[in-house]
């Protein structure tokens, strides 16, 4: 009898899954690598929303928790997951400077906040409003980390590389089974694929398809991530991730030459030096219309359980969100009204 069945792993799984690895709970995940939102996202972490200067939802908690959280993925593995990465907003003209300056004023965001302009010396980008700078952010290697973990899972033997057949849960009152498989509960942390999901298709989850075009230009010579109308993402070796685009209604998982010439128009309104676009990426993000997480239990069965909804912002929500549902299903702690997927009961 195993203590939780895992039905994917993007950042949600992941999370989920660490945390049970730091409780010694036995385990079996399912991966059929259909989703790819996680492991193509620009894996920034960011606690301030810099399109209106406003402080992320539970921003510094979530910021205390999943920095280290990281970090002890990072020494498991013995992998280079963590980069330390600035980021500078750019200032479209004195206004927007001015409304930063408010920001850095109010208590919740003076500590990310940095009060000091910052002249552009960068001959490459046109910076004529100076930028300001966002402490306590960086990069987060997603993909590398999410195919590192699943080499570590399969070393020990509690990965299945397939689809899960929903036809074939056998749900008890205090076991799940499936395909010769005993658990005390089943979570399922499958992104937009649950809306594939019998048990949780009635859950709001939107989906929103997101873009990156990756670029080479030895001219740029950047090392900080710079915010504009898109973002400019140093991946090394002269090589930086654009993005990205938010499109509601195309559900494909096709990349677009529709969203790569958006996203050079944003781009070349700033950069002046010549580069090469050497790749596409896209993914569904997971979306709720409320914008916070999808956190709880099945109201008809006690042992199935979700974690999903973390959107554009999965790396810091991730593993708080985590941490909190794994106490509310071994601990029967409260979850936030906020992620709990109780406020959807209605939609059943």
């Amino acid at each position: 009898m195993l203590d939780y069945i895992v039905v994917g792993f993007g950042l949600a799984g992941l999370s989920f899954v660490e945390q049970l690895e730091l409780n010694n709970r036995s385990f079996c995940v399912f991966e059929n690598y259909s989703q790819k939102s996680s492991r193509v996202a620009g894996g920034l972490f960011n606690p301030v929303i810099l399109k209106r200067f406003t402080p992320a939802w539970s921003a510094q908690e979530q910021l205390e928790k999943s920095i280290p959280f990281y970090r002890n993925i990072e020494t498991k593995l013995q992998e280079s997951l963590v980069i330390d990465l600035p980021i500078l907003r750019r200032f479209n003209s004195i206004e927007e400077q001015n409304t930063w300056f408010e920001a850095c004023d109010k208590p919740i965001l003076n500590q990310f906040l940095s009060t000091k302009l910052l002249k552009n010396s960068n001959l490459a980008l046109d910076i004529p409003y100076s930028y300001g700078k966002v402490k306590h952010t960086g990069r987060i290697d997603i993909k590398g980390m999410l195919s590192a973990y699943l080499r570590y899972l399969d070393q020990k033997k509690c990965l299945v590389n397939e689809s899960f057949e929903y036809n074939e849960l056998i749900i008890n009152e205090d076991f799940v089974a499936y395909n010769g498989l005993k658990a005390k509960n089943i979570i399922f942390t499958e992104g937009f694929g649950i809306k594939n999901n019998p048990l949780f298709n009635y859950l709001p989850v939107v989906g929103n398809k997101g873009e990156y075009i990756i670029i080479k230009s030895e001219a740029l010579q950047l090392e900080e991530a710079v915010k504009s109308s898109v973002f400019i993402i140093p991946l090394g070796d002269n090589h930086y991730k654009i993005g990205a685009t938010y499109n509601h209604d195309d559900k494909s998982p096709e990349i677009t030459n529709t969203a790569r010439k958006e996203i050079q128009k944003k781009l070349e309104r700033f950069l002046k030096v010549d580069y090469e676009v050497v790749g596409q990426v896209a993914g569904i993000r997971p979306t709720v219309r409320d914008r916070r997480p999808l956190a709880g239990t099945h109201p008809d069965y006690q042992n199935v359980h979700i974690l999903n909804g973390l959107g554009s912002r999965g790396i810091l929500i991730g593993p708080t969100t985590a941490e909190h549902l794994y106490n509310h299903i071994e601990h029967n702690i409260s979850l936030s009204k906020e992620c709990d997927i109780e406020r959807f009961e209605k939609l059943r």
